[in-house]
């Protein structure tokens, strides 16, 4: 490191005590050291200042965001399709009463029940005496009438649907049957009951169900006859 003598400014080596120049104890007066200039910071790469922080204003409430709007929107209209689909409901309730209140008729008396509508008539009745005629066939010898009498008409046919009761068997009975509704009668037997059918042309069938042991019955074997018209051929 180079030194200079501080009353002259010559140049002075490490090991001389005297300046060269004009005489100067280098102790005694003191020498200069020569420090050497910072060199410049080096850098790897650019320097880039810190983004500015956005800071909110105090005593203000945050924005809103896009999907809180679009979320009431929805809801909002979820709400008023489930308002409209319960109006709807209620007003097709409110018509199907009002009609079944002028257009249907109900009497129920001596153990008969009549439903009246535009669409034709239904009878229930427990006490009523059905007659071949009403069958299509003989009604069973012996047989009592047990409750299940229905009797319905429509602008396209009617059907009148009996039951019985015998203490005959059921073979007894299905053989009885097969002889009177002739020889184009089916007849399909499971051992715990037998289904007696016979179609009259496309517009009258009647169907004879025996079911033995009924217990609704009090063990009796069981007759129950459908007798069914229909009006589009005529």
């Amino acid at each position: 490191m180079a030194s200079f003598c501080t009353k002259c400014g010559a140049a002075l080596s490490s090991d001389e005590r005297f300046c060269t120049s004009c005489g100067t104890p280098v102790a005694a007066v003191g020498a200069v050291t020569e420090t050497p200039a910072p060199s410049a910071p080096q850098y790897s790469q650019p320097y880039a200042p810190p983004a500015a922080q956005y800071q909110q204003p105090y005593g203000q409430p945050p924005p809103a965001s896009s999907g809180g709007g679009a979320l009431k929107i929805i809801l909002i209209i979820i709400g008023v399709i489930v308002g409209l689909g319960i109006l709807c409901v209620l007003i097709f309730t409110f018509a199907v009463g009002s009609f079944i209140h002028h257009a249907v008729k109900v009497d129920g008396n001596g153990g008969k029940v009549t439903l009246s509508t535009p669409g034709g008539t239904f009878s229930a009745n427990t006490n009523e005496n059905f007659t071949a005629s009403d069958l299509g066939v003989d009604v069973y010898p012996g047989a009592q009438g047990v409750h299940g009498g229905v009797r319905m008409n429509t602008p396209n046919g009617s059907m009148i649907s009996a039951a019985f009761a015998t203490s005959d068997s059921k073979d007894q009975v299905v053989a009885y049957y097969k002889q009177k509704l002739g020889s184009d009668v089916s007849v399909y037997d499971s051992g715990n009951g037998a289904v007696v059918t016979v179609n009259k042309g496309q517009e009258e069938s009647i169907i004879v169900t025996v079911s033995p042991n009924s217990s609704q019955d009090g063990g009796k074997t069981r007759i129950s006859i459908v007798h069914s018209k229909s009006n589009k051929g005529s």
